[in-house]
């Protein structure tokens, strides 16, 4: 009993580990492979990432080892790899260079300090179990961003392809430069873009199993070596340091942690939201479930391990995932794997990093961008909803106008504005009977609908709260004022009527004596016991004027037998 006890506290503090604890052999083969497949994918995509978000490439290498050895012990996906995301990437490098000023100490201590805060944000948002936040930001809204974002990254791209680097800013002024600086473009740069492109094309198309980044990156840098590309002017990374990184706390001016928790709360409901749009998936995909609440607090522990090691923000890395789940990868075994062999190649295999040239870096992440670029979505929601693709649409221009950073802020009001008009003019119904058909439905949607003499059964799609409680009032006193004098009971629907707060009580009770001064006998129907125990709870007095029914069928019959004329059957239901 002890043990089961000891196991059951571990498997809650850390699912991951009490998965690894009872580890099976049988799935060593397939995760082996999986690790190798994903490390192989995530060397070159975490040094161009690094790139993007403006670190020293080896820092992105720092990223990948301890934040994904951190999830594999806390997670509870048993396939999502953790690492260098482009959106996260572009979030970061939009928050910390106006904050740096140029500054390339203060640039990386703001870069961690960042990553920390994030990390604590997604952390104490577990504990408070806000892992809902994962759908706070809709579909529609968080693919809308992330188009945006893609294209951010796609056009800032092109000066690194035409070995040039690139001044403006914003989306338009950096596409409107690229082609005003045509003189400056390099030749030999771009015709080894060029190159990176065709062999990224080429690997996808015939060597579908092998890591096509990798494949591009080893031709780039095997053709810059060969052909002497550096002293022509194509730029590289150049040595990159062996060895893993030092542990320390990362050390930032306090005069800019208000704007550094800003941003990191931002960061963090975007990266979280992303991750889970990836976790999900898989998990839907194999047949298991996931704890939200959980992976709140695993991502923000993979975070702070991240700054603690000289590393940047992560989140998950769909490309990475898919290549672990595609490679036949079982457990989390398999970003333990990963992590090893890239902290291996940290150790001995530096070396050769030195000659990839950062044009095929910047092909790297144009072709990482395409992948988060989502149009089959976008025509989906054309039939969906004109609604939903508008923003959608918005969401994306948000991007383009205002930054990243500030398009979370208006992803977060769209997100808001879309919530609170959904509850705050819900869906209002009358109810009646249709033949043929059994029960109460709306007459709105039925032509051969009948309400039934004398009584209107009313129907409010939503909790009755402050900011409805007034449109509740008007569409009740438009049902009452066309039903007529012939009125004789208004019946609520209390099934939809999840919950009711001060003002929506207040304006409940108005309506009780409106409809006693019209002669009308006020009923509710469903939710009797429900509404009892709410009410005995906060010592609210009984309405006794209120009749109160189970379901609507014995309100309307009880209608019937009250108004029932001598030899009449009640009608069928």
């Amino acid at each position: 009993m002890f043990e089961q006890d000891r196991w059951r506290r571990v498997a809650a503090i850390a699912p991951g580990l009490a998965s690894l604890l009872d580890y099976r052999s049988a799935y060593w083969k397939d995760d082996l492979r999986a690790g190798l497949s994903v490390a192989a994918v995530a060397l070159p995509v975490a040094v161009a990432y690094a790139e993007l978000a403006g670190f020293h490439p080896v820092t992105g290498l720092y990223a990948c080892i301890l934040p994904m050895l951190v999830y594999a012990l806390f997670g509870t996906s048993r396939q999502l790899v953790v690492g260098p995301d482009a959106a996260t990437c572009a979030l970061l490098a939009a928050a910390v260079v106006p904050l740096a000023a140029g500054d390339d100490g203060l640039y990386l201590a703001l870069s961690l300090t960042l990553t920390l805060l994030t990390g604590v944000f997604c952390i104490g948002a577990g504990l408070l179990r806000l892992g809902a936040l994962a759908e706070f930001l809709s579909r529609p809204i968080l693919v809308g961003f992330l188009n945006g974002v893609a294209l951010s990254i796609l056009l800032g791209q092109l000066g690194k392809i035409a070995g040039f680097t690139q001044e403006a800013g914003g989306i338009v002024p950096r596409l409107v430069e690229f082609f005003a600086r045509y003189g400056d473009w390099h030749w030999p740069t771009l015709a080894l873009s060029a190159a990176t492109v065709l062999a990224m094309l080429l690997s996808r198309r015939y060597l579908a199993k092998l890591p096509a980044a990798l494949i591009a990156m080893v031709v780039a840098a095997v053709a810059t070596s060969l052909l002497g590309l550096g002293a022509r002017g194509v730029a590289t990374i150049g040595l990159i340091p062996a060895g893993l990184p030092e542990l320390h706390i990362p050390q930032f001016p306090l005069a800019m942690l208000p704007t550094l928790l800003a941003d990191a709360a931002g960061l963090a409901l975007v990266s979280f939201s992303s991750m889970m749009l990836t976790a999900q998936s898989f998990a839907e995909k194999n047949r298991y479930s996931i704890d939200t609440d959980r992976e709140f607090i695993a991502l923000g522990l993979a975070n702070m391990a991240s700054s603690f090691s000289q590393g940047f923000a992560i989140s998950g890395a769909d490309s990475r995932t898919a290549v672990a789940d595609s490679s036949g990868g079982r457990t989390q075994m398999t970003s333990v794997i990963a992590a090893l062999a890239i902290a291996l190649v940290l150790l001995f295999f530096t070396a050769p990093l030195a000659y990839v040239p950062v044009a095929a870096l910047g092909v790297v992440l144009l072709f990482g961008a395409l992948s988060l670029v989502n149009l089959q979505f976008l025509a989906q929601l054309y039939r969906i909803s004109r609604v939903e693709l508008a923003l959608c649409l918005l969401a994306t221009v948000g991007v383009v106008a205002v930054g990243a950073i500030q398009a979370i802020l208006l992803v977060v009001v769209l997100a808001l504005l879309r919530f609170v008009h959904s509850m705050s003019r819900p869906l209002v119904e009358e109810l009646g009977r249709v033949e043929g058909m059994r029960g109460f439905h709306a007459l709105q949607r039925h032509a051969t609908g009948a309400r039934q003499p004398g009584m209107l059964l009313f129907r409010f799609n939503a909790p009755l709260v402050f900011f409805n409680a007034q449109f509740f009032r008007r569409e009740v006193r438009r049902v009452l004022d066309q039903a007529g004098p012939e009125l004789r009971w208004f019946v609520l629907d209390m099934l939809p009527v999840t919950s009711i707060d001060a003002s929506g009580l207040l304006t409940l009770r108005d309506l009780v004596e409106e409809l006693l001064a019209r002669g009308v006998t006020p009923v509710m129907a469903g939710r009797r016991a429900e509404w009892q125990r709410w009410r005995e709870a906060r010592g609210i007095a009984e309405m006794p004027q209120v009749l109160h029914f189970t379901t609507l069928r014995d309100a309307q019959r009880a209608f019937e037998a009250q108004n029932k004329r001598p030899g009449e059957e009640p009608g069928p239901m």
